[in-house]
């Protein structure tokens, strides 16, 4: 079967909670679906939410990985420096990324064409999964998901409320999100990502 490869470029933010909530931001300024951002959480007792801000985002989205529930509703992302501020609906999420790490500084000193490439993606799966990570996965709807990291920056300090709640500090990402195929490293971290999703046939409107 004839299959489309559609490209993602942006980053990716992960990050814990204390009370619990892990948070998983994409923000993607180039994609086939033009600049968006979007939000997954996976709440204290199991639920996995998405909030996306269409519902053409939202179905890519909900049939590429699991969700609980989904929600539609504005996902803003403003920037600042090493200052990044996420407005998804009812969740408010700051956070702020220190200096690259040693693993961002050699993710950069591979050459971009072969970071992004699913082959080269597929035979870093192995090294990766032994440390907790994917690079690669399946879904049951048949999209093939594959992630080239080409940069790392630690998520050193921020806050997240969810209906003014405040969900305490950011903390690890422990236990792993559990979204399908999808990780992110155990500390919180931002990472710069080439993302891409092969789909049996044509996606509409793609």
């Amino acid at each position: 079967m004839r299959r489309t490869r559609l490209r993602f470029d942006g980053w990716i933010a992960g990050a814990g909670t204390a009370s619990g909530t892990r948070l998983v931001l994409g923000h993607w300024p180039r994609s086939p679906f033009g600049p968006f951002s979007d939000v997954m959480m996976e709440h204290a007792d199991g639920t996995r939410r998405l909030l996306a801000p269409t519902g053409r985002v939202a179905d890519f989205v909900a049939v590429t990985y699991h969700f609980d529930r989904v929600d539609v509703s504005p996902v803003t992302v403003e920037r600042a420096g090493p200052r990044w501020a996420v407005t998804a609906g009812p969740l408010s999420w700051c956070f702020t990324t220190g200096p690259r790490s040693a693993l961002g500084r050699l993710l950069r000193c591979v050459p971009s064409a072969a970071a992004t490439h699913p082959l080269w993606i597929t035979c870093a799966d192995l090294p990766a999964r032994a440390a907790g990570l994917r690079t690669r996965g399946d879904s049951p709807s048949g999209h093939r998901s594959f992630y080239g990291a080409r940069d790392l920056h630690r998520v050193t300090g921020g806050e997240a409320r969810w209906h003014a709640t405040d969900l305490g500090p950011l903390a690890r990402v422990e236990p792993p999100v559990r979204f399908g195929p999808v990780s992110v490293p155990a500390k919180p971290a931002l990472v710069r990502v080439t993302t891409i999703v092969e789909v049996p046939g044509a996606w509409p409107g793609v």
